[in-house]
Protein backbone atom coordinates (compact mmCIF):
# COMPACT_ATOMS: atom_id res chain seq x y z
CA UNK A 1 0.00 0.00 0.00
CA UNK A 2 3.35 1.74 0.62
CA UNK A 3 3.50 1.67 -3.28
CA UNK A 4 0.04 2.99 -3.94
CA UNK A 5 -0.16 6.00 -1.85
CA UNK A 6 3.10 7.62 -3.42
CA UNK A 7 1.39 6.53 -7.04
CA UNK A 8 -1.95 8.80 -5.36
CA UNK A 9 0.83 11.51 -4.71
CA UNK A 10 2.46 11.20 -7.90
CA UNK A 11 -1.09 11.94 -9.62
CA UNK A 12 -2.19 14.19 -7.57
CA UNK A 13 1.15 16.25 -8.42
CA UNK A 14 0.71 15.79 -11.96
CA UNK A 15 -2.89 17.08 -11.77
CA UNK A 16 -1.63 20.54 -10.51
CA UNK A 17 1.16 21.28 -12.34
CA UNK A 18 -1.30 20.61 -15.77
CA UNK A 19 -3.60 22.68 -14.21
CA UNK A 20 -0.75 25.63 -14.04
CA UNK A 21 0.72 24.70 -17.47
CA UNK A 22 -3.36 25.29 -18.50
CA UNK A 23 -3.61 28.16 -17.06
CA UNK A 24 -0.09 29.89 -18.47
CA UNK A 25 -0.94 28.83 -21.41
CA UNK A 26 -4.21 30.68 -21.70
CA UNK A 27 -2.74 33.78 -20.76
CA UNK A 28 -0.04 33.85 -23.01
CA UNK A 29 -2.96 32.95 -25.64
CA UNK A 30 -4.26 35.92 -24.80
CA UNK A 31 -1.25 38.26 -24.48
CA UNK A 32 -0.17 36.97 -27.97
CA UNK A 33 -3.41 38.41 -29.46
CA UNK A 34 -2.46 41.97 -27.92
CA UNK A 35 0.99 41.74 -28.87
CA UNK A 36 0.37 40.50 -32.55
CA UNK A 37 -1.82 43.11 -33.46
CA UNK A 38 0.72 45.61 -31.59
CA UNK A 39 3.23 44.43 -34.82
CA UNK A 40 0.55 44.60 -37.23
CA UNK A 41 0.03 47.66 -36.69
CA UNK A 42 3.55 49.00 -36.77
CA UNK A 43 3.98 47.50 -40.10
CA UNK A 44 2.18 49.99 -42.08
CA UNK A 45 3.96 53.08 -40.62
CA UNK A 46 7.34 51.23 -41.04
CA UNK A 47 6.85 50.29 -44.30
CA UNK A 48 5.64 54.07 -45.83
CA UNK A 49 8.86 55.48 -43.74
CA UNK A 50 11.24 52.88 -45.73
CA UNK A 51 9.14 54.42 -48.99
CA UNK A 52 9.92 57.76 -48.24
CA UNK A 53 13.18 57.47 -47.82
CA UNK A 54 14.02 55.40 -50.71
CA UNK A 55 12.55 58.28 -52.92
CA UNK A 56 14.77 60.54 -50.98
CA UNK A 57 17.86 59.45 -50.77
CA UNK A 58 20.33 59.33 -53.41
CA UNK A 59 23.60 58.14 -53.96
CA UNK A 60 25.41 61.15 -53.22
CA UNK A 61 23.89 61.83 -49.68
CA UNK A 62 25.98 58.91 -48.22
CA UNK A 63 28.53 61.92 -47.56
CA UNK A 64 26.66 63.84 -46.21
CA UNK A 65 24.74 61.87 -43.44
CA UNK A 66 26.81 60.41 -40.57
CA UNK A 67 23.77 57.62 -40.26
CA UNK A 68 24.42 56.35 -44.54
CA UNK A 69 27.97 56.80 -44.21
CA UNK A 70 29.88 53.27 -43.86
CA UNK A 71 32.72 53.91 -41.94
CA UNK A 72 36.70 52.60 -43.37
CA UNK A 73 38.10 49.70 -41.66
CA UNK A 74 40.01 49.44 -39.10
CA UNK A 75 43.06 48.66 -41.02
CA UNK A 76 42.39 52.45 -42.94
CA UNK A 77 41.57 54.33 -39.40
CA UNK A 78 37.74 53.66 -38.93
CA UNK A 79 36.68 52.71 -35.64
CA UNK A 80 37.71 49.72 -33.71
CA UNK A 81 34.72 49.68 -31.69
CA UNK A 82 31.01 47.70 -32.99
CA UNK A 83 27.48 47.77 -30.89
CA UNK A 84 25.40 44.72 -30.36
CA UNK A 85 21.77 45.21 -28.91
CA UNK A 86 20.13 42.15 -27.67
CA UNK A 87 16.63 41.59 -27.00
CA UNK A 88 15.48 39.01 -24.65
CA UNK A 89 12.08 38.44 -22.00
CA UNK A 90 12.29 38.88 -18.31
CA UNK A 91 11.09 35.45 -17.80
CA UNK A 92 11.49 32.01 -18.44
CA UNK A 93 9.18 28.95 -19.31
CA UNK A 94 9.20 29.64 -23.11
CA UNK A 95 11.44 26.94 -24.49
CA UNK A 96 14.12 27.48 -26.34
CA UNK A 97 13.53 31.05 -27.36
CA UNK A 98 15.23 33.28 -24.73
CA UNK A 99 18.65 30.26 -25.33
CA UNK A 100 18.16 31.29 -29.36
CA UNK A 101 18.57 34.46 -29.00
CA UNK A 102 21.42 34.15 -26.85
CA UNK A 103 23.31 32.38 -29.47
CA UNK A 104 22.63 34.10 -31.95
CA UNK A 105 23.70 37.10 -30.09
CA UNK A 106 27.17 35.50 -29.14
CA UNK A 107 27.70 34.02 -32.92
CA UNK A 108 27.48 37.61 -34.00
CA UNK A 109 29.89 39.20 -31.23
CA UNK A 110 32.55 36.67 -32.30
CA UNK A 111 32.06 37.29 -35.17
CA UNK A 112 32.79 40.74 -34.64
CA UNK A 113 35.80 40.02 -32.05
CA UNK A 114 37.14 38.02 -35.36
CA UNK A 115 37.15 41.34 -37.25
CA UNK A 116 39.35 43.02 -34.98
CA UNK A 117 36.81 44.91 -33.15
CA UNK A 118 35.34 45.86 -29.38
CA UNK A 119 31.50 44.67 -29.33
CA UNK A 120 30.21 46.47 -26.55
CA UNK A 121 26.48 44.52 -25.82
CA UNK A 122 23.68 46.51 -25.08
CA UNK A 123 21.28 43.75 -23.25
CA UNK A 124 17.44 44.49 -22.91
CA UNK A 125 15.54 41.65 -20.69
CA UNK A 126 16.54 40.03 -17.67
CA UNK A 127 17.42 36.28 -19.76
CA UNK A 128 19.84 38.32 -21.63
CA UNK A 129 21.66 40.75 -19.00
CA UNK A 130 21.43 37.14 -16.38
CA UNK A 131 23.75 34.84 -19.23
CA UNK A 132 26.19 37.67 -19.95
CA UNK A 133 26.81 38.87 -16.57
CA UNK A 134 27.08 35.14 -15.08
CA UNK A 135 29.95 34.82 -17.92
CA UNK A 136 31.30 37.55 -16.43
CA UNK A 137 30.98 39.69 -19.78
CA UNK A 138 30.95 43.69 -19.17
CA UNK A 139 27.63 45.77 -20.40
CA UNK A 140 27.44 48.97 -21.74
CA UNK A 141 23.60 48.72 -21.09
CA UNK A 142 21.19 46.48 -18.95
CA UNK A 143 18.03 47.35 -19.24
CA UNK A 144 14.55 45.17 -17.64
CA UNK A 145 11.99 46.90 -17.44
CA UNK A 146 10.86 47.48 -20.96
CA UNK A 147 8.88 43.74 -20.40
CA UNK A 148 6.49 42.57 -22.86
CA UNK A 149 4.96 45.87 -23.47
CA UNK A 150 7.79 47.94 -25.51
CA UNK A 151 6.62 51.37 -26.05
CA UNK A 152 8.14 53.87 -28.65
CA UNK A 153 9.92 55.98 -25.63
CA UNK A 154 11.44 52.80 -25.14
CA UNK A 155 13.10 52.80 -28.54
CA UNK A 156 14.40 56.17 -28.20
CA UNK A 157 16.29 55.79 -24.89
CA UNK A 158 17.78 52.69 -26.56
CA UNK A 159 18.51 54.08 -29.89
CA UNK A 160 19.64 57.77 -28.76
CA UNK A 161 23.02 57.71 -27.81
CA UNK A 162 23.69 54.73 -30.29
CA UNK A 163 22.78 57.43 -32.90
CA UNK A 164 24.76 60.19 -31.16
CA UNK A 165 27.96 57.62 -30.96
CA UNK A 166 27.61 56.27 -34.71
CA UNK A 167 27.43 59.72 -36.06
CA UNK A 168 30.58 60.93 -33.90
CA UNK A 169 32.38 58.21 -35.65
CA UNK A 170 33.06 56.07 -32.68
CA UNK A 171 31.16 52.87 -33.72
CA UNK A 172 31.97 50.73 -36.64
CA UNK A 173 28.42 49.35 -36.77
CA UNK A 174 25.32 48.36 -34.65
CA UNK A 175 23.71 45.56 -34.82
CA UNK A 176 19.70 44.09 -33.28
CA UNK A 177 19.51 40.43 -32.62
CA UNK A 178 16.07 39.61 -32.02
CA UNK A 179 13.03 37.32 -32.45
CA UNK A 180 11.27 37.97 -36.24
CA UNK A 181 7.77 36.96 -35.60
CA UNK A 182 6.45 35.01 -38.47
CA UNK A 183 3.23 32.83 -36.67
CA UNK A 184 2.88 31.74 -33.17
CA UNK A 185 4.61 28.67 -33.85
CA UNK A 186 7.45 30.35 -35.78
CA UNK A 187 9.42 33.25 -33.77
CA UNK A 188 13.15 32.77 -35.44
CA UNK A 189 15.91 34.92 -33.91
CA UNK A 190 17.62 37.15 -36.26
CA UNK A 191 20.06 40.10 -37.06
CA UNK A 192 18.93 43.34 -38.17
CA UNK A 193 21.88 45.76 -39.19
CA UNK A 194 20.85 49.10 -38.07
CA UNK A 195 23.49 51.52 -38.83
CA UNK A 196 24.57 52.49 -40.93
CA UNK A 197 20.86 52.78 -43.13
CA UNK A 198 21.37 50.85 -45.62
CA UNK A 199 19.25 52.94 -47.80
CA UNK A 200 15.82 51.25 -48.89
CA UNK A 201 15.83 49.96 -53.10
CA UNK A 202 12.98 52.67 -54.67
CA UNK A 203 10.64 51.70 -56.98
CA UNK A 204 11.93 51.92 -60.52
CA UNK A 205 8.69 50.26 -62.47
CA UNK A 206 5.59 48.88 -60.98
CA UNK A 207 2.89 50.64 -58.67
CA UNK A 208 2.61 54.09 -58.52
CA UNK A 209 5.04 56.39 -58.14
CA UNK A 210 5.24 59.27 -55.53
CA UNK A 211 5.29 62.96 -56.25
CA UNK A 212 6.47 64.82 -53.56
CA UNK A 213 6.63 68.74 -52.74
CA UNK A 214 9.60 69.07 -50.70
CA UNK A 215 9.85 71.60 -48.17
CA UNK A 216 12.65 72.89 -47.37
CA UNK A 217 14.51 70.55 -49.13
CA UNK A 218 15.40 66.90 -49.37
CA UNK A 219 18.52 67.26 -47.17
CA UNK A 220 16.44 69.15 -43.91
CA UNK A 221 13.86 66.09 -44.26
CA UNK A 222 16.57 63.24 -43.97
CA UNK A 223 18.01 64.85 -41.18
CA UNK A 224 14.98 64.42 -39.24
CA UNK A 225 13.63 61.08 -41.07
CA UNK A 226 16.79 59.03 -40.72
CA UNK A 227 16.83 59.03 -36.74
CA UNK A 228 13.38 58.01 -36.53
CA UNK A 229 14.10 55.16 -39.02
CA UNK A 230 16.64 53.58 -36.53
CA UNK A 231 14.02 54.00 -33.55
CA UNK A 232 11.77 52.74 -35.36
CA UNK A 233 13.60 49.65 -36.25
CA UNK A 234 14.70 49.32 -32.63
CA UNK A 235 10.79 49.31 -31.61
CA UNK A 236 10.00 46.93 -34.24
CA UNK A 237 12.51 44.51 -33.45
CA UNK A 238 11.14 45.00 -29.35
CA UNK A 239 7.24 44.64 -30.32
CA UNK A 240 8.17 41.31 -32.56
CA UNK A 241 10.48 39.92 -29.93
CA UNK A 242 7.59 40.41 -27.11
CA UNK A 243 4.98 38.85 -29.82
CA UNK A 244 7.26 35.76 -30.37
CA UNK A 245 7.85 35.18 -26.62
CA UNK A 246 4.24 35.06 -25.97
CA UNK A 247 4.17 32.62 -28.77
CA UNK A 248 7.15 30.61 -27.90
CA UNK A 249 5.59 30.22 -24.40
CA UNK A 250 2.14 29.16 -25.65
CA UNK A 251 3.92 26.53 -27.50
CA UNK A 252 5.87 25.11 -24.65
CA UNK A 253 3.12 25.63 -21.80
CA UNK A 254 0.88 23.22 -24.25
CA UNK A 255 3.10 20.68 -24.92
CA UNK A 256 3.68 20.96 -21.01
CA UNK A 257 0.07 20.65 -21.16
CA UNK A 258 -0.01 17.25 -23.11
CA UNK A 259 2.72 15.59 -21.73
CA UNK A 260 1.06 15.71 -18.04
CA UNK A 261 -1.97 14.33 -19.49
CA UNK A 262 -0.31 11.65 -21.42
CA UNK A 263 2.05 10.49 -17.85
CA UNK A 264 -1.36 10.99 -16.03
CA UNK A 265 -2.45 8.37 -17.98
CA UNK A 266 -0.12 5.97 -17.37
CA UNK A 267 0.23 6.69 -14.11
CA UNK A 268 -3.51 5.89 -13.67
CA UNK A 269 -3.35 2.57 -15.45
CA UNK A 270 -0.45 1.54 -13.02
CA UNK A 271 -2.20 2.45 -9.91
CA UNK A 272 -5.61 0.52 -11.34
CA UNK A 273 -3.55 -1.82 -12.05
CA UNK A 274 -1.62 -2.26 -9.01
CA UNK A 275 -4.87 -1.86 -6.92
CA UNK A 276 -6.69 -4.78 -8.45
CA UNK A 277 -3.88 -6.64 -8.16
CA UNK A 278 -3.71 -6.41 -4.59
CA UNK A 279 -7.20 -6.99 -4.29
CA UNK A 280 -6.67 -10.14 -6.23
CA UNK A 281 -4.53 -11.35 -4.01
CA UNK A 282 -6.42 -10.42 -0.94
CA UNK A 283 -9.13 -12.54 -1.96
CA UNK A 284 -6.90 -15.52 -3.18
CA UNK A 285 -5.80 -15.07 0.64
CA UNK A 286 -9.39 -15.46 1.61
CA UNK A 287 -10.23 -18.32 -0.29
CA UNK A 288 -7.08 -20.36 0.63
CA UNK A 289 -7.87 -19.69 4.04
CA UNK A 290 -11.53 -20.81 4.31
CA UNK A 291 -10.42 -24.12 1.98
CA UNK A 292 -7.63 -24.74 4.83
CA UNK A 293 -10.14 -24.46 7.60
CA UNK A 294 -12.74 -26.78 5.89
CA UNK A 295 -9.94 -29.61 4.79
Amino acid sequence: MAKGRQLKGRIRSVQNTRKITRTMELVSTSKLKRAQDRVIAARPYAEALREVIADLVTPDMSHEFPLLRRPASISQGGPRRAAVILLTSNRGLAGAFNSNLIKEARRRIEAREAEGYTVDLYAVGKKGVGFFKYLGRKLALERTDVGDKPTADHAVEIAAPLIDAYARGELASVELVQARFISALQTPPATVSILPIEPPAAKTTGGPTHDYILAPSAAAILEQLLPLYVRNMVYRGMVETAAGEHGARRTAMKNATDNAGDILEVLKRTYNRQRQAGITQEISEIVGGAAALQG
